[in-house]
């Protein structure tokens, strides 16, 4: 797998290790979300973290946990690729600040959903000895059917 084999589409973020874009896989036309990390422009514990990621996301497998599908390092630009599930939603952060913006709410409803949804994401993690140490808003992915995925296991550590 390389980087030829995917469209790469708009950016939807940027964090502290790399950039996540929108990508179609051109085999099949699926889409995903691909964070692009610049290995060399990393330190140890930074390529660490990185590595890291990959090995978590890969053992994980659960609704609320954003779901790994392959990663790999493409030779040319010297990235390590992670492709992951594409949140058709955005991020629980962009949405709040949204409602800020319109001076809109959310229904309450809504709300006890994505914590119950965010609690059974934490307690697979718990349960598989993960703990997430970077929760928050951002870091928080919505489905347009519902679902909330916690995504950016980064930092994340095996206790």
């Amino acid at each position: 797998m390389s980087l030829k084999d995917f469209e790469i589409g708009k950016e939807l973020g940027k964090g502290a290790f790399g950039a996540v874009c929108f990508v179609k896989r051109k085999e099949d036309s699926k889409t995903y979300a691909m964070k692009k990390v610049k290995i060399s422009q990393l330190n140890t514990k930074e390529r660490e973290n990185a590595l890291n990621e990959v090995r978590i996301l890969a053992s994980l497998n659960h609704n609320n946990i954003v779901g790994y599908k392959e990663a790999f390092f493409d030779e040319v630009s010297k990235t390590l690729c992670i492709v992951m599930d594409f949140c058709d939603d955005g991020d629980l952060d962009s949405k709040i600040q949204k409602n800020i913006k319109s001076r809109g709410t959310f229904k309450e409803d809504e709300i006890w959903k994505w914590l119950h949804q965010v609690l059974l994401g934490l307690k697979y993690l718990q349960d598989n000895k993960i703990m997430h140490r970077d929760l928050k808003c951002a870091n928080i992915f919505l489905m347009k059917n519902g679902m909330l995925k916690l995504g950016d296991l980064n930092v994340s550590k095996i206790v």
